[in-house]
């Protein structure tokens, strides 16, 4: 019926002229936008607007192809939007136009309709269209290329955007689509014509990671056409078929291992292949390999061939990008584009899980990259084992001297920064030789080998900062140091980059070793800061920012701030509150606050109100669009952060601006806002505040309590884990300052720890730290509330904190442990060894009155358990835990 209603649709003339009329527009050049665009959305209006664009599309011979295809991607566009409300004739007939064009003799309007057809099935699925895959099947079936190639178009974009459609069941069939198709894929491999062999190859690798079980059972068959395919006159088959082994290694490697020795023997012969594309495809291979942890054994004996080849293809292409950006001139300003986007992280309370990328050799992912991280993965699986093959060749290449070798050379300087971790004791004997050969390299003539020795010296940071102590050590450290900051004002833009990040990392190594070297390091930055344009100048941000945490305090002294306030005021006054700018600078400053400590009091009125002035415009800039500012949320969470910095610096100095400003309510906003991130930043403030001035929170505390206990529900734990430990450490630090006003949430906090406790295994580490800590605090504050449900927690609780590094937070939480055992003693008696081991895991208690009240915890329950059961629990300890008790007298 539907199908008979869809034909009866007819366009009107007149319709007819007026839709491709504006179609016509829409692609010239010259029209006017904004104009098209008001018409547009006047015809969309029309239930049958879409009607006519299939038709221009499907039947309009009489105009030019880029007008139909034009019409195409306007219905597609169209139907995102509109094709679940229309009427089902609508629908019909747009299908029943669509299907014919399969079959267009020119290429575009085919491929338009491949696009259309993909949106359609996202939208509705298979099965209520079942004429769709029966025509793919005729298509694919009939010996037309332009048939075939229609239908493998649009399959190839179904399996891309949504493969499982494929295999599913579908109503009226005893098959899965995808079974229906993969055999004919196959033999669609061996087509004549590449485009075939392309789209069914792209479309049998969108289902390796699915891994129906057609594709299982027949993956001999799948095999065997990689095989046939490896060596194809096209370069995107042969890319294609290197993918697909790269992705069985990682998710099937069993596969591959009987034919292993030929797969990694034509990954060797592609790694050269005259396509650079497919060289890049067929290099991922080896980290993969390494990555899956197959056995290593099976490289090992190809990696005299693998090196060398690796080794060439780092060197720069005569075509790099990057060797037109080397030649920039320093002094010339950045273009937008140029701005790589930034990310900031939140604060985090408690061990840091996140690792430091330190590879700032960034940009577009290309072979030579590809390259050296297959290298440096390859040095960390077989370390010192490559050096014999890998250094004659990194020694020839330094050892040339010419203009026309000197990628060689910069090459061989990258491959030495790839293997620093991973072959580490092999180098060590020779890494003062290394060193002292790369030094002079921060002077040479080319931009770029100054550049990678920055990066390379950055990677053997740890040796250079361990020799300070030796005199040729020491030497040695100063020359890297004053290189390094000699290169910090190089006028290449990408030199300054390089040396600035690579200091950075040099500062974190190096940490208080700097201090008397704090003058010369200041003037050499914010000399940069003068000079550097907008890009670079974020980098010295962080280098500034990573200085401050290095030293801290004794940066907090006149000489040193004189050279680097001044600068840095100049700036914060010259940007604007929507200035992203703003962002490197603010977390600068936060670096700044926490090192000078109360020295940053004489700084601290103006960075404080700009704060709090920068959270009001982003709050009002995300509920009214016509105030004029675009929303940023990193505005807010930087300024958060800086304002924790200052907490954390001035103390209970910064109690009168807090009371002069509506920070509280500001504040309680942010544990609202619904980013997570802003809400992790709110609360990580609100645990600092709690401890300098909780005060001043009192007003709203139950608003800030109940909200910090909503972060811990198990339904936003895993994707807001980072905000349910900042909230969850908050809630600590209120208690043991409001103490017993803390009372109403105690019950409802418990219950929604003890199952973080339970599941610590599956939980990141800090916040079970956090979890065990507050626990504890609101057991030292409520003993009354919380010892009754001891029993349901003591084991879990005991086993999280043993794990925990002896600090005052594990104080107060044991002062916990000793007021429920007082108020509760038979509640733990069942996990009595558990607690022997928390207390245990103490190295000492450095309170005097902590360690008497464990003391007399463990005395009550020796006198309390008669008749051997005393000695029975002890029998049951580890030897080192029944020693380390001793020294409670029990």
């Amino acid at each position: 019926m539907a199908a008979a209603a869809a034909s009866q649709w007819q366009p009107q003339e007149e319709g007819f002229r007026e839709i491709c009329g504006l179609v016509e527009q829409q692609i010239s050049p010259s029209s006017d936008k904004s104009q098209i665009w008001q018409q547009l959305q006047h015809y969309s209006q029309f239930p049958d607007f879409n009607n006519y664009l299939a038709f221009i599309l499907s039947r309009a011979q009489s105009k030019s192809v880029e007008v139909r295809q034009a019409a195409g991607l306007l219905l597609k566009n169209n139907l995102k939007n509109a094709y679940t409300a229309m009427p089902l004739a609508n629908q019909e007939f747009i299908k029943s136009e669509l299907l014919p064009c399969l079959g267009a003799q020119d290429r575009q309007i085919r491929s338009t309709t491949g696009t259309i057809i993909s949106v359609l099935v996202q939208l509705g699925g298979v099965a209520s269209w079942p004429e769709l895959l029966n025509t793919l099947v005729k298509c694919l079936d009939s010996n037309d290329l332009n048939l075939m190639e229609g239908a493998m178009d649009a399959l190839s974009k179904i399996c891309e955007d949504i493969p499982q459609v494929l295999d599913s069941e579908t109503p009226g069939s005893s098959e899965r689509p995808i079974n229906i198709f993969l055999p004919r894929l196959f033999q669609l491999f061996q087509s004549p014509h590449a485009s075939l062999r392309k789209l069914s190859l792209a479309s049998v690798n969108q289902y390796i990671m699915l891994m129906p079980s057609v594709l299982y059972i027949s993956m001999d068959k799948f095999l065997q056409g990689l095989f046939v395919l490896a060596n194809d006159p096209n370069a995107e088959v042969r890319k294609l078929v290197c993918a697909a082994f790269v992705q069985l290694i990682e998710v099937r490697p069993a596969f591959l291992e009987p034919h292993l020795r030929n797969v990694i023997e034509y990954m060797l012969q592609v790694n050269n292949d005259p396509d650079d594309e497919v060289s890049l495809e067929a290099c991922e291979f080896w980290s993969a390999y390494c990555d899956a942890q197959l056995p290593p054994e099976n490289i090992k004996e190809f990696l005299p061939r693998l090196i060398p080849v690796l080794l060439s293809n780092m060197a720069y292409d005569d075509d790099d990008e990057s060797l037109a950006e080397a030649e920039e001139d320093g002094s010339l300003p950045d273009r937008d584009q140029d701005l790589k986007p930034r990310f900031h992280t939140s604060r985090l309370h408690g061990s840091e899980d996140a690792e430091d990328d330190d590879d700032d050799i960034v940009n577009i992912w290309n072979l030579r990259k590809c390259s050296a991280a297959a290298l440096d993965i390859i040095s960390n699986v077989f370390g010192d084992e490559i050096l014999p093959t890998l250094m004659p060749y990194v020694q020839a290449k330094l050892s040339t001297s010419d203009d026309e070798t000197w990628k060689e050379r910069e090459a061989a300087v990258l491959a030495l920064g790839a293997i620093a971790e991973g072959c580490i004791n092999g180098l060590y004997p020779h890494l003062s030789q290394i060193v002292a050969f790369l030094i002079p390299l921060l002077d040479d003539k080319f931009p770029l080998i100054r550049s990678i020795s920055c990066w390379t010296l950055s990677r053997f940071s740890k040796f250079i900062v361990e020799g300070i102590n030796h005199p040729e050590g020491h030497k040695q450290f100063e020359k890297v140091l004053v290189g390094l900051l000699r290169r910090i004002l190089d006028n290449n833009k990408r030199v300054q980059e390089a040396a600035c990040s690579a200091f950075a990392t040099l500062e974190e190594e190096a940490a208080e070793e700097l201090a008397p070297r704090l003058d010369i390091i200041l003037q050499h930055l914010m000399c940069a800061f003068g000079k550097y344009q907008r890009r670079n100048l974020r980098i010295v941000y962080d280098a500034i920012g990573t200085l401050a945490d290095a030293v801290g305090v004794d940066l907090n002294q006149p000489m040193h701030l004189d050279v680097l306030m001044p600068p840095l005021i100049a700036k914060w006054q010259q940007l604007s509150d929507s200035d992203k700018d703003l962002f490197p600078l603010l977390e600068c400053f936060t670096s700044i606050a926490q090192a000078l400590g109360t020295g940053f009091s004489q700084f601290a009125q103006p960075v404080f109100q700009r704060c709090i002035n920068i959270i009001q415009t982003q709050h009002l800039a995300k509920v009214d669009a016509s105030a004029g500012i675009q929303y940023d949320k990193d505005f807010i969470v930087c300024s958060l952060d800086l304002l924790s910095g200052m907490t954390e610096g001035l103390g209970s100095g910064i109690e009168s601006l807090v009371s002069n400003s509506n920070l509280r309510d500001l504040l309680l906003q942010c544990c609202m806002d619904d980013a997570p991130d802003i809400r992790q930043s709110a609360f990580a403030l609100l645990g600092d505040l709690a401890r300098v001035c909780p005060i001043h929170l009192h007003p709203r505390l139950s608003e800030f309590l109940d909200i910090a206990a909503k972060q811990l529900t198990t339904m936003k734990l895993k994707e807001n884990v980072s905000v349910a430990n900042n909230a969850c450490w908050a809630i600590g630090e209120l208690a043991i300052k409001v103490r017993q006003e803390i009372s109403p949430v105690v019950v409802t906090v418990i219950s929604l720890l003890v199952p973080i406790l339970q599941h610590a295994e599956e939980l990141n580490k800090s916040l079970i730290e956090n979890s065990s800590i507050t626990l504890g605090r609101l057991a030292w504050v409520c003993p009354e509330l919380v010892s009754p449900h001891m029993e349901h927690f003591m084991q879990s609780w005991c086993l999280s904190l043993s794990m925990i590094r002896d600090d005052i937070e594990k104080e107060d939480a044991f002062r916990g442990l000793c007021a429920m055992v007082r108020a509760n003693p038979p509640g733990a008696l069942s996990s009595l060894p558990f607690m022997c081991k928390a207390i245990a895991s103490w190295h000492e208690i450095m309170s005097e009155e902590l360690r008497n009240e464990v003391c007399q915890v463990l005395l009550g329950y020796k006198q309390m358990l008669r008749n051997g059961a005393w000695e029975q629990c002890m029998s049951s300890l580890e030897p080192p835990v029944k020693e380390k008790l001793l020294k409670y007298q029990v």
